[in-house]
C-alpha cells in the first residue's frame, strides 16, 4: 500500500514534537518526571495509530496484544543501555546503544515465539517491571542542569532519530507478522532519542536517572495498549486512541497521587 505524503509528514511532525517536549521537561523540570512521562503512550501511540491507518485497525489491534508483552523488551533495552552507557560522551552513547539494542533484540526474539493473549502479555510485563524496579533501586537520582535553548545540531539529531525509528517500525509492519509489529510498536520511539540527547548534553548520570524511573511509567503504556487492542477493530482508530489516552492518563494521575501519599506517609516517620 502506498502511504500518502500527508501521513508521512504527520509522522515526522508528531515524532519531533514529542521528543523535544521530553527534552524540555528533563532540562527544566526534572529527569524523574521525564522518566515517568517516557512511559506515557507517546511513541507506542504513534506507531500503533499509523500501523492501523496504513494497514488496518484489526491488524493494529492484534499487534497491540503483542505490544503488551513487548514492553518487556523495552525494559531490557533500558537495562542494557544503563549497563553499557556508563561513560560520558559519544563512547558511552555508542556502547549503551549497542548493548541496549542487543538486549532488546534478544528479548524480542523470545517474545515473538510465544502466543500471548491480553492477560499473559500484561502479566509478563508486570513481572518485568517488578524485576527492573528492584534492580534499579540503588541508581541515584541526578538532576539535569538547565540549558539555555536548543542548538540546531541537537534539533536535527532529535528529529532524525525519532522520525527514523517511526518510519522504520511502520514500514516493517507492512512485511512482518502482527507479533513482530506489536513488539516493534513497544520500542521506545521517543525515549531512546531522548536518552541519546540527554546523554550527549548532560552525561551518563542524569540519563541513568531517567532509565531508573521508566518502569514506574509503564503502567500507562499497558493500559493504553490494552484499551487499543479492545477498541481499534470495533470502534475505529480515533475513538480507540482517545479512549486509550484517557485510560493511560487516569492511571498516571492515580499512580502519581499514590506516590505522593506514600512519600507524605513516610516523611513523619523519618523525622521521628
Amino acid at each position: 500500500m502506498d502511504v500518502p505524503l500527508t501521513w508521512q509528514l504527520a509522522k515526522l511532525a508528531v515524532s519531533i514534537g514529542v521528543v523535544l517536549g521530553l527534552s524540555m521537561i528533563a532540562e527544566r523540570v526534572s529527569t524523574r518526571v521525564a522518566g515517568l512521562l517516557s512511559g506515557y503512550p507517546l511513541g507506542t501511540a504513534i506507531a500503533l495509530f499509523f500501523i492501523g491507518l496504513e494497514l488496518s485497525p484489526a491488524f493494529a489491534a492484534d499487534s497491540a496484544v503483542h505490544t503488551l508483552a513487548g514492553f518487556t523488551a523495552t525494559l531490557a533495552l533500558g537495562g542494557g543501555y544503563l549497563l553499557g552507557g556508563r561513560r560520558d560522551g559519544l563512547a558511552g552513547i555508542a556502547l549503551g546503544t549497542l548493548t541496549g539494542l542487543a538486549c532488546w533484540l534478544a528479548t524480542s526474539l523470545v517474545l515473538t515465539r510465544i502466543d500471548f493473549d491480553r492477560v499473559t502479555g500484561t502479566l509478563t510485563t508486570l513481572a518485568a517491571i517488578a524485576v527492573f524496579t528492584w534492580l534499579y533501586r540503588r541508581v541515584p537520582d541526578i538532576k539535569a542542569s538547565p540549558k539555555g535553548g536548543f542548538s540546531w545540531p541537537a534539533l536535527a539529531l532529535r528529529a532524525g532519530l525519532a522520525a527514523g525509528i517511526i518510519f522504520l517500525i511502520t514500514g516493517l509492519a507492512h512485511v512482518v507478522p502482527s507479533a513482530w509489529a506489536g513488539v516493534m510498536a513497544a520500542f521506545p520511539v521517543t525515549m531512546y532519542p531522548f536518552l541519546v540527547i540527554l546523554h550527549l548534553t548532560q552525561g551518563a548520570a542524569p540519563t541513568a536517572t531517567v532509565i531508573k524511573h521508566y518502569p514506574a511509567g509503564l503502567g500507562s503504556l499497558l493500559w493504553y495498549a490494552l484499551v487499543v487492542s479492545l477498541t481499534y477493530d470495533s470502534l475505529g482508530l480515533w475513538p480507540g486512541t482517545l479512549l486509550g489516552f484517557a485510560a493511560a492518563t487516569l492511571w498516571l494521575l492515580g499512580w502519581t497521587r499514590l506516590q505522593r501519599w506514600w512519600r507524605e506517609r513516610r516523611t513523619p516517620s523519618a523525622r521521628g
